[in-house]
């Protein structure tokens, strides 16, 4: 009898009995056994038997016990009394344990396991654990979940649970899952990837209420192959019917993309079938050719106000359809499209581009840049002129770039062909307007040290000049195919056209003016304060409209503008812009932004905007805007969330937008309840109800609100990713 022995019964049998044990363990060969126990007894060739504070060793496999058994020739280990294998891929502690080690098959009884690698490790206890072939496991009465050791706050409780850690995939058969001890979800079979990764079958449902009732879907993720997939969405709409939705996604190394639809037969409030179809594709033909599909379809105008989001119903007024071909062989950039659009609800209807050639190209030679912006059209409408449009805008520019300043010269010509069709009567004609460009642009920059509160800052003054001179050319004969005229803003003084796309270009002889200063701290390159002022005068009075009729202007000089913003401190930044109407004496419009985060989780906003000449009545006349605009994201007590915004037309009395709603991360699990009601029409509202139980590297139960959030509260973080709170 030995005490405190290393063995290695195949190989110790024919070395003398009296080499000590550091002798012993150093002729120990890979697949052998290390025993080291208080005792050990029996034939070191046959049957061992250790006792006491039993730990055994086989390559990666470790064993602990109070007793433990050894048949040499099956390769057999028995061990009781809480006996506990560790092994890369997990770990089993039961009251009885037998391990076939050259098979990897044995059982367990009682048993307490975890298993996996990393931050998803499956943990649980089985009445009976069968060991099946390295990587396979059997578990049976088991109950398990990937939270931390200790916390069964949730589990998934089955008659039994199959792991294939050799093809990352978990069947539970007869299985519930407990909430807080409250089952509330049961499937006869379901499976489970064991890595995290993609696994074909049905996905947790979702339960909504909202403007339409009770609304239910369950998804089945279909893994189809490693670079395709498609997810099947039967769902249960109280007051409409069944709607099924598809999204299929595809990826292969030269291109990618996702085909979506949704349909939904005989909505039972407007008698009629709705659908959705939506197709994104991109892929490289070769190194300098791409091509790429992208366009959405619904079947009728009010498809996102009735099945859409807050964002989506505000947004979806004309669904683009594009597909596009680019070329850029590196001395010019070519690109094909062609385009059309569908209008809905709110939205006027666009023209189609069918087709569009742009190309563009610059050239650097002797100081000068060539440049070259050039595009050939087609555009159709139902009701309007259709007609080709070819552009060419050739211009050379000179910069000087400086750390004390910049200049920039730059002088072209903007050429535009009209070939219009035959259309109310008139014949068919082609239009010509040429038009040369000069702008001139430059910039100082003046820096000072300073100090504030006794911290060193460096401020700047950065004085700026820009000059743009355009003749006047009567444009009333030329069709508007794209056009529209930009809101005045700051980066707008600085450009050379206030009109959008090329069928119209202001007259100018303009300079403007404006005058720049920074606060930036020299700790860490802040920009602790910014403040700006500039404003355009008008060196004649030449003027084009949006109509393309020569017109006179009445001022002198444009609005002014200004802007204030930056870092106040860490957690608390500014932004505010201010345009000044000097003729009216008023306010034009005014914005403004106060937004304090100090950390990720504490987010709180607050936002107001007035535009005296925005806001479209019933009527089609537009009136004053403001709204005010109150948002967070705040802990209220350890790993509780509140999140909340108030969206309100202080010049309608009228929400806009409101919600509300808690956010709770326990570490194991996440739960999200938030209420939205948002303003869909003038006057009618959709509500939505969004209850989210997220499982700790499993899957997630309810409606996701996710994205709501993120564009609701500026600065909202997932709490997923926060530590705990107090």
């Amino acid at each position: 009898m030995f005490s405190r022995f290393r063995l290695a019964p195949l190989t110790a049998a024919l070395l003398p009995l009296f080499l000590t044990p550091v002798a012993l363990a150093e002729t120990i060969k890979a697949g052998a056994l290390q025993v080291e126990a208080d005792t050990i007894s029996g034939q070191m060739d046959s049957q061992l038997r250790a006792t006491g504070s039993v730990k055994a060793v086989r390559d990666t496999q470790q064993f602990e016990a109070d007793w433990l058994e050894y048949y040499v020739d099956k390769q057999l280990i028995r061990a009781g009394d809480r006996a506990r294998m560790r092994q890369p891929e997990g770990t089993v502690e039961a009251d009885a344990l037998e391990a076939y080690l050259a098979t990897d098959t044995g059982s367990a009884r009682n048993a307490d396991f975890a298993f996996g690698q990393g931050k998803r490790v499956l943990r649980g206890h089985a009445a009976a654990l069968e060991m099946q072939g390295k990587g396979n496991y059997q578990l049976q009465t088991t109950r398990a979940n990937t939270c931390a050791p200790g916390d069964d706050s949730w589990y998934l409780k089955a008659g039994t649970i199959d792991l294939d850690y050799g093809r990352n995939v978990g069947v539970a058969k007869h299985a519930r899952l407990e909430f807080e001890g409250v089952p509330f979800l049961y499937t006869p079979w379901m499976d489970f990837p064991l890595d995290g990764g993609r696994k074909s079958g049905l996905l947790f449902p979702t339960i909504t209420t909202g403007s339409d009732g009770l609304e239910f879907a369950l998804p089945y993720y279909w893994n189809i192959a490693p670079n395709y997939d498609a997810t099947i969405t039967p769902r249960y709409i109280e007051q409409r019917g069944v709607m099924l939705g598809l999204e299929g996604r595809y990826l292969q190394p030269d291109y990618s993309g996702k085909i979506y639809t949704e349909q939904l037969p005989n909505d039972k409030k407007t008698d009629s079938n709705r659908s959705l179809w939506a197709l994104e594709h991109t892929q490289t033909l070769n190194q300098d050719t791409t091509f790429g599909l992208d366009g959405r379809y619904v079947s009728d105008e009010d498809y996102y106000d009735d099945f859409g989001n807050s964002s989506t119903a505000a947004t979806s007024s004309n669904l683009l359809r594009e597909a596009w071909v680019n070329y850029n062989p590196g001395w010019a950039s070519f690109k094909l499209s062609a385009s059309r659009y569908q209008t809905l609800a709110g939205g006027s209807e666009q023209y189609a581009r069918v087709p569009k050639l742009a190309i563009s190209s610059n050239k650097t030679l002797w100081g000068f840049t060539a440049n070259l912006e050039s595009e050939i059209t087609r555009f159709e409408h139902r009701n309007l002129q259709d007609g080709w449009r070819t552009v060419a805008y050739p211009s050379v520019s000179w910069n000087l770039d400086k750390p004390w300043g910049f200049l920039q010269a730059k002088f072209g010509v903007h050429h535009t062909r009209y070939q219009l069709d035959a259309y109310n009567g008139n014949a068919a004609n082609t239009l010509d307007r040429t038009l040369p460009i000069t702008t001139l642009d430059s910039g100082l920059t003046f820096e000072r040290d300073t100090q504030l509160q006794g911290q060193d800052f460096t401020q700047t003054l950065e004085p700026r000049l820009y000059f743009v001179h355009i003749p006047r050319v009567d444009q009333s004969n030329l069709p508007n195919f794209d056009t529209s005229e930009n809101d005045l803003s700051f980066a707008q003084l600085f450009s050379e056209n206030r009109f959008s796309g090329y069928d119209r270009i202001n007259a100018a002889k303009n300079i403007t003016t404006a005058l720049t200063s920074r606060l930036l701290d020299k700790r860490n390159g802040l920009e602790r304060l910014r403040v700006g002022i500039g404003q355009r005068f008008y060196l004649n009075d030449d003027d084009i409209t949006l109509s393309g009729a020569e017109s006179k202007r009445t001022e002198n000089s444009s609005d002014i503008l200004s802007t204030i913003g930056g870092d106040l401190t860490q957690a608390l930044r500014l932004d505010a812009t201010y345009q000044y109407n000097q003729s009216l004496g008023k306010t034009e419009r005014f914005s403004t932004q106060l937004r304090y985060s100090p950390a990720a989780g504490k987010a709180l906003s607050l936002r107001y905007r007035f535009g005296r000449n925005e806001l479209l009545d019933n009527d089609g006349n537009y009136g004053p805007l403001r709204t005010i605009d109150i948002a967070g994201q705040w802990p209220i007590a350890r790993n509780w969330y509140a999140v909340a915004r108030q969206n309100y037309s202080l010049q309608d009395n009228k929400v806009l937008q409101r919600l509300a709603g808690v956010e709770y991360n326990q570490g194991c699990w996440i739960v999200r309840v938030v209420g939205e009601r948002y303003l869909t029409d003038i006057s009618q509202y959709k509500n939505a109800v969004f209850l989210q139980l997220e499982l700790k590297d499993l899957s997630s139960i309810g409606n996701n609100p996710m994205e709501t959030l993120r564009l609701a509260i500026p600065g909202y973080s997932n709490i997923n990713n926060i530590a705990d709170t107090e």
